[in-house]
C-alpha cells in the first residue's frame, strides 16, 4: 500500500482509513464513471479536486491493449507526474493526498487530491474571441513562449501529457494579467506518463494535440515558429531543418482509434477516412515541409 497524507487530510483522517474516508467526500461531482469519479469538494473554506480510482478489470484492460489504447489503471499515473513536474519547476497542482492499494491493477483501489487552482481562466477560454478581438502582441507572445517553456520542460523531464490541450493549460486571474507579470499551470495529468526520456512519437502526440486544440485562435506562422523555438530551445533554422528531414507516418500524430472532428459531415464518413482527411489535409506535411524549405532557405 502507498500514502501519502498532508494538512487538511493528515489531521482530518487521523486515525481513520483514507480510502472510506475519500469515498465518503461530498461536492460537485464533474465526472462519474463505473472505475472513477472525480468531484470537487471543500475542507475549511478552501477548495480540492478529488479522483478516486476503481479496478477497471482485466476485460477492459485487455480490450484497451487489443486496440493500441493504454489503460489508465489508478491514480499513479497523475501523482507521478505531479512529483517529476515539481522537480523541473514546470507549474502544475500540488497534491495534498494520495493512496493507492492492491498489487493486482484490475481492482486497484486508488486516489489522489490536488488543491483547487483559483481563481484561473483556461487558456482555450482566456483566447476564445483571439480572432475577432486580438490580445495585446506583447501579452500573447509571454503566453506562447510560456507554453513552450512548459511544454518543453515537461518533455524534457520525461513526461507525456496525452491530452496536451490548451484548455488544460490555466492562467492564474488572483491579479491583472499582463505580459510582464503572469502565471500558468498545466493540469488534469491523470493519463500522463512520466519515464526517463519520452519517445519522439510520444512528443509528436502533445504537440499535434496542442497545436490542433490553437487552430481557431488566431495563430500567425510567426506565432508558431516563436513557440517552436522556445519549445526546442535551439536556433529556428537548425530546429525546422533537423525535424523536416525525419521520416515518419502522420497517423502517428493521432491517438488510437482518435476521430478528430473537423468539418460538420463527419459523422456520416467512415473513422479511417477522416483520420486520414485530418492528417493530409488539416496537419498537411508535404506543405510543412515545403514551407521549412522556403524559410531556412530564406535564412541561409
Amino acid at each position: 500500500m502507498k500514502l501519502m497524507l498532508a494538512e487538511p487530510f493528515k489531521s482530518l483522517w487521523a486515525g481513520r482509513d483514507p480510502f472510506a474516508e475519500v469515498e465518503g467526500l461530498q461536492g460537485e461531482v464533474y465526472r462519474e464513471l463505473e472505475a472513477r469519479r472525480t468531484l470537487r469538494t471543500e475542507v475549511d473554506g478552501n477548495g480540492f479536486f478529488v479522483k478516486i480510482h476503481r479496478g477497471i478489470g482485466w476485460g477492459e484492460i485487455f480490450k484497451n491493449l487489443l486496440t493500441a489504447k493504454l489503460p489508465v489503471l489508478g491514480a499513479g499515473q497523475e501523482w507521478k507526474a505531479i512529483q517529476r513536474l515539481q522537480e523541473v519547476g514546470v507549474p502544475t497542482m500540488t497534491a495534498v493526498a494520495y493512496g493507492e492499494k492492491g498489487s493486482n491493477p484490475a481492482d486497484q483501489h486508488s486516489f489522489i487530491v490536488t488543491e483547487e487552482l483559483a481563481p484561473t481562466v483556461s487558456l482555450e477560454d482566456f483566447s476564445l474571441d483571439w480572432v475577432r478581438t486580438p490580445p495585446a502582441p506583447r501579452l500573447k507572445r509571454a503566453l506562447i513562449a510560456e507554453v513552450a517553456k512548459m511544454v518543453g520542460g515537461m518533455h524534457r523531464a520525461g513526461v507525456n501529457h496525452r491530452d496536451c490541450y490548451i484548455c488544460h493549460f490555466l492562467l492564474h486571474t488572483d491579479k491583472p494579467v499582463t505580459a510582464d507579470d503572469f502565471k500558468l499551470s498545466v493540469i488534469d495529468l491523470h493519463r500522463a506518463q512520466t519515464r526517463p526520456a519520452i519517445t519522439r512519437r510520444w512528443r509528436n502526440k502533445d504537440l499535434a494535440a496542442l497545436y490542433f486544440s490553437a487552430l481557431d485562435i488566431g495563430l500567425t506562422r510567426r506565432d508558431k515558429l516563436r513557440f517552436l523555438k522556445g519549445y526546442f530551445q535551439q536556433p529556428l533554422r537548425q530546429i525546422l531543418a533537423e525535424e523536416a528531414a525525419k521520416d515518419f507516418d502522420p497517423l502517428d500524430l493521432l491517438y488510437p482509434k482518435e476521430v478528430p472532428v473537423f468539418d460538420k459531415y463527419d459523422e456520416y464518413l467512415p473513422d479511417d477516412l477522416v483520420r486520414k482527411e485530418f492528417v493530409y489535409s488539416v496537419l498537411d506535411l508535404t506543405e510543412m515541409r515545403r514551407a521549412i524549405g522556403e524559410i531556412t532557405r530564406q535564412k541561409a
